[in-house]
């Protein structure tokens, strides 16, 4: 500073005006960053309010074709779908079925957008199960990995034929990667992306998704989704999925994980995502709802956050809204 015999340093001159600002901002957040997660449900005639995620609705087949279009219009990374079916069973049978609520609404959403939006669509059982778990359960009442492979690698083949360009698979069964990748080549669908859900903890900040899905678990998913306390864990899923053959890898939750973002990040020389899921969300909206903080700033706050912290991509609820936000 002054008074020293050097230069006087102040870093705050680039902070002087927005213009300054911007030229210095490390950090970019764009539309086409985001991806929206978007739920249909089976045999809606309205959009259906999910009480603890306000502004979220469970979409008729129409207004999600609306959604879609809209997501499109806004320049968004893409979608990603979730199914709400009217009826579940042991198996997630209606996973599997071509003209199962998940299904059929891939191949309205790629109806509406063609190739001006990826498609992306939850590869996983828990929707579909009356049980709420990830996989089929073997008779000691634990997830069976083996016999659930099985089954994603039907869900990967019928989704790939509804016409979906990425693949998410969410449930964490070990080899996850490899069998779907070998299912999609096999029924000719090379081109079809995955998504890998490669870090995916058990967190008490899903709480509000599960409301979205109508869940019927009863337990938890400690089993096979990760433990909090592992940070190195997260990265050797990556890179597991990663050598298996995933194309993205996603880190979920996000917030309270951003330090295995980063690391993730590091680690993998594929495209990295991260999930701004319906707990962090829903206590953002809570939180202005009681004027405690100012939402929009909070919102691209938040989103730019979890690209700082070195995700190429951002799954969250605020997507076409923060789009808008930025196109001001």
């Amino acid at each position: 500073m002054a008074g020293t015999g050097g230069p006087v340093i102040r870093p705050r001159r680039l902070r002087r005006t927005p213009a300054l600002r911007e030229l210095v901002a490390e950090t970019s957040l764009a539309p086409g960053h985001l991806v929206l997660p978007v739920f249909v449900r089976e045999g809606a005639g309205a959009p259906v309010p999910i009480r603890s995620m306000p502004g979220v609705v469970q979409h008729t087949r129409d207004t999600l074709r609306k959604a879609a279009a809209e997501a499109a219009e806004l320049g968004l990374g893409g979608i990603m779908l979730f199914a709400v079916p009217e009826h579940k069973d042991a198996r997630g049978s209606g996973a599997c079925d071509p003209e199962g609520i998940l299904n059929v609404a891939i191949a309205d959403a790629v109806a509406e957008v063609g190739a001006a939006l990826p498609v992306m669509a939850d590869l996983c059982l828990d929707e579909f199960t009356d049980h709420g778990h990830c996989g089929v359960l073997a008779d000691d009442g634990t997830v069976d990995n083996d016999a659930t492979l099985e089954l994603y690698a039907e869900m990967a083949r019928v989704q790939a034929a509804a016409g979906a360009d990425v693949v998410g698979p969410s449930g964490m069964m070990d080899g996850q990667v490899a069998v779907i990748r070998d299912a999609l080549d096999g029924a000719g669908h090379t081109e079809v992306a995955i998504l890998a859900y490669s870090a995916k903890y058990a967190s008490a900040f899903y709480g509000p998704f599960r409301e979205a899905v109508a869940s019927s678990l009863t337990g938890d998913r400690r089993t096979y989704q990760q433990d909090a306390r592992n940070r190195r864990e997260g990265v050797r899923e990556a890179l597991l999925d990663v050598a298996e053959g995933a194309d993205l890898v996603m880190v979920k939750p996000a917030l309270p994980y951003l330090d295995v973002l980063r690391e993730v990040r590091d680690a993998v020389d594929v495209p990295v995502a991260a999930y701004n899921i319906s707990g962090e969300y829903a206590m953002v909206e809570a939180a202005a709802a009681n004027g405690w903080i100012d939402r929009e700033a909070a919102i691209l706050e938040t989103l730019t956050s979890i690209r700082r912290a070195g995700a190429d991509v951002v799954l969250t609820y605020w997507a076409a809204e923060a789009a808008r936000l930025l196109g001001r």
